[in-house]
């Protein structure tokens, strides 16, 4: 995968828009950051999990998933290695983060 699967993948999701974090691309829903391309010159996408989902995360492929490195990573913050990630394992972990950041009406079953 590239950055521009990680961007094209997390703008199909309901609602999520690019912005910028500080020159960074990101990607919010409803003005809340789930991802972002702050690694991308490292080859990493970064997603916005809870401590709980990354660890599930890293520990089912250690490869693809890490923990961003200082404090951000033990909140939750965690790169995906793009070159070793499939689009459909991306594109799950995308949801998961979205998930966590949307606005409770996007959550509701229709």
């Amino acid at each position: 995968m590239t950055p521009a699967d990680f961007r094209r993948i997390a703008l199909t999701l309901p609602e999520a828009v690019e912005g910028s974090h500080f020159g960074q691309a990101d990607f919010r829903v409803g003005g809340r950051i789930f991802a972002t391309l702050a690694l991308e010159s490292e080859g990493y996408g970064v997603l916005l999990l809870t401590p709980e989902q990354q660890a599930g995360m890293v520990e089912d492929e250690p490869e693809i998933f890490s923990p961003v490195p200082k404090g951000w990573g033990r909140m939750g913050a965690t790169r995906v290695h793009l070159v070793k990630v499939a689009p459909d394992i991306l594109a799950a972990a995308l949801h998961t983060a979205w998930q966590r950041r949307a606005p409770p009406r996007l959550l509701r079953p229709k």
